[in-house]
């Protein structure tokens, strides 16, 4: 429960922000006006490549012998020491419970030993805030589409940092619908860059794959039949794909995953009456699904924001940015100790605070 004492003011100062919820280590240094000095990732990909994705258990190794060196890595490219810093933010859910136990419990032990507020964030938080890094004037209210590995939703964002629950998926995530996808196709891991590569040389006409939509006022996804018909498309080919085949068969799977995206989307900005549009998240760095919000925007003169490939995928410069906003807003708050929350959801009224929780700890 909450401390009874009132939150003191933050003086703007340098944040630094941990990522480790899933297979990527990151740390980010955003100087005391918010702007990002250095984020550094480091990937797993070859980890957990052979095994098609991500293995938990050796996630949370790699980031214990991972994320002291990208912190260092991080703080030197900033040219900032830790003894500049003014906070730390880390991710403390949703994600796999091991990984973010490693970040989570370096941060504690970073915050202790620099007597420095520590802001815990959730990683959905931090896909969000990620639309005003390199875009600060973007405009709220605004429709967010969060879309990655393990999330599809649909938020509206208000003035004050709180985000309405519009809509999301009803089994699996876009992001996860490649990763399938990619592994029924026997492309590598991960799947949604290999869709995308390949799929710039097939028709995205070739083949009518589903798109789920519910009803017109509608704005649920669902991926689950999208997969299940690449599935038996295969079976029923009389003889394994050639690479022409791949090609059509990714480009038409990507056509219907990216579709429903940019619909829904769209059909979120018509009932909210809005007209800017964030899309963020490891599926926002798709290529074809760029080009069609890009086209659909200015058709319909949306303004809209897609961040840079680096703030797309997970990262620490988003962390530090959420956990900076509550520090900006709310001060620091005299809560009790940080715990991780893997399974971190909306609450019943669909409605979410800036981050999490603030504490100094002592």
């Amino acid at each position: 429960m909450p401390s009874s004492a009132a939150s003191s003011p933050w003086t703007p100062s340098p944040v630094l922000g941990i990522e480790s919820s899933c297979d990527e280590t990151a740390g980010a240094v955003l100087d005391r006006e918010g702007r990002v000095l250095a984020n550094v990732v480091s990937s797993q990909h070859a980890v957990h490549g052979k095994f098609g994705g991500v293995v938990p258990e050796l996630a949370a190794r790699a980031h214990i012998t991972t994320i002291d060196t990208v912190v260092a890595e991080a703080l030197q490219q900033a040219q900032v020491s830790k003894r500049d810093l003014g906070a730390v933010a880390v991710t403390q859910g949703p994600g796999l419970a091991g990984a973010l136990l490693v970040g989570v419990n370096y941060a504690k032990a970073l915050s202790y030993g620099l007597q420095l507020p520590l802001v815990g964030v959730n990683h959905l938080e931090g896909h969000i805030a990620s639309a005003w890094l390199a875009d600060p004037t973007f405009p709220l209210p605004c429709v967010v589409l969060v879309v990655s590995g393990g999330h599809t939703h649909l938020y509206r964002r208000e003035a004050d940092g709180c985000s309405a629950l519009l809509g999301c998926t009803r089994d699996d995530a876009a992001g996860e619908a490649f990763d399938k996808g990619a592994q029924m196709l026997g492309l590598e891991f991960p799947g949604g860059p290999a869709i995308d590569r390949i799929a710039r040389s097939g028709d995205p006409q070739a083949i009518a794959f589903p798109r789920f939509r519910l009803r017109k006022s509608d704005l649920e996804f669902s991926f689950s039949g999208l997969k299940t018909s690449l599935l038996y498309k295969l079976r029923d080919m009389p003889a394994p794909p050639t690479p022409v085949q791949v090609a059509d068969l990714a480009a038409s799977y990507q056509e219907s995953i990216v579709q429903v995206l940019v619909d829904n989307a769209f059909a979120a900005l018509s009932q909210t009456g809005l007209s800017a549009l964030a899309v963020v998240g490891g599926v926002s760095a798709n290529s074809r699904l760029r080009a069609l919000l890009k086209e659909r925007a200015e058709r319909e003169q949306v303004r809209l924001s897609l961040p840079p490939m680096a703030y797309c995928t997970d990262n620490a410069a988003m962390i530090a940015a959420a956990g900076r906003q509550v520090l900006v807003q709310r001060g620091v708050e005299p809560l009790l100790p940080l715990d991780i929350h893997p399974t971190t959801v909306p609450n019943g009224q669909g409605r979410v605070r800036p981050a999490g929780r603030v504490a100094r700890v002592s």
